[in-house]
């Protein structure tokens, strides 16, 4: 499947990147990414607390899942535009919105730190773990203030320091056991967790020109699959650590197995695999 995104510019590397194999993955696994993610996504959403009526855009909407929801929010005197670089997922978005009958729930295959909303047209721009993959987080988030109107709202959701994360820390220290580990990103580079620390959150957010920034920690447990072997699939699969063995050999996709179920089995039980994970949940607004 093509893009209908070119991969040039600023973050051509994520386009690349989520329009490959890895796009279709998600895709198939969208029910288990929902349920895992799901929770922080209900908690950013009612902190953004989108009214009926409002106009919403959802960066990095991914499946559909947090537009479909906010277009429950606003009802259909309301709308909801979501945007993502990938094509798959923005197809799959829209097959879901057509299936629910919710017709002014929109999307477009668009990368948000440069496309060219309409100014001031939206009362709520909304993420649900979309905004940590710019490469020029305070450009980006000053295009997403344009689409605001004046007093308009920003509510996202980002992860906390891998430290505090065993959902993925766990994977990544085993896996650090039996394959050559590459360096670690440089701070603050475009990655699941380059929103970790809260100053730069804000820091970002007041070059961006917003105000009123709040960053709020908050917690829950992350279900990895129904019993440990589907947990260990899901974290080599489609996890952040599945990008560790794509180019092994089946030996070390053995050894990677083996190390991720040892690490993984002190968190089974019998409901499945759950692991605690930490979200920061920000606030702002645009003056006006």
């Amino acid at each position: 499947m093509t893009s209908t995104l070119t991969a040039t510019g600023p973050n051509a590397e994520q386009i690349e990147y989520w329009n490959s194999d890895r796009a279709a993955r998600w895709v198939a696994n969208e029910d288990r990414l929902d349920a895992l993610i799901g929770p922080f996504g209900a908690m950013a959403i009612e902190a953004a607390a989108p009214a009926r009526g409002e106009r919403v855009l959802d960066v990095g909407c991914g499946c559909g899942a947090t537009s479909l929801a906010l277009g429950e929010r606003v009802s259909t005197t309301g709308h909801v535009l979501g945007v993502d670089i990938s094509t798959p997922m923005v197809e799959r978005a829209r097959a879901r919105a057509r299936d629910a009958g919710l017709s002014h729930v929109v999307f477009a295959n668009a990368d948000a730190q440069t496309h060219a909303f309409e100014p001031a047209s939206r009362d709520l721009v909304f993420s649900r773990f979309g905004v940590m993959f710019f490469a020029d987080p305070p450009r980006a988030f000053a295009n997403l203030r344009g689409a605001l109107r004046p007093g308009g709202r920003l509510a996202f959701v980002c992860w906390r320091p891998v430290a505090e994360n065993p959902w993925i820390g766990a994977p990544f220290a085993a896996l650090a056991g039996v394959l050559a580990m590459p360096p670690p990103p440089p701070a603050g580079a475009p990655g699941p967790f380059s929103l970790a620390d809260p100053a730069r959150v804000r820091e970002i957010l007041a070059e961006a020109g917003f105000a009123d920034i709040e960053v709020a920690a908050r917690e829950a447990e992350l279900a990895l699959g129904g019993d440990l072997a589907a947990a260990v699939a899901f974290s080599l699969e489609v996890g952040p650590a599945s990008r560790l063995i794509e180019e092994c050999d089946a030996a070390q996709r053995r050894a990677a197995a083996r190390a991720v179920s040892e690490a993984l089995a002190p968190f089974a039980r019998p409901g499945g695999v759950a692991l605690p994970g930490a979200v920061w949940v920000v606030t702002a607004r645009k003056p006006g």
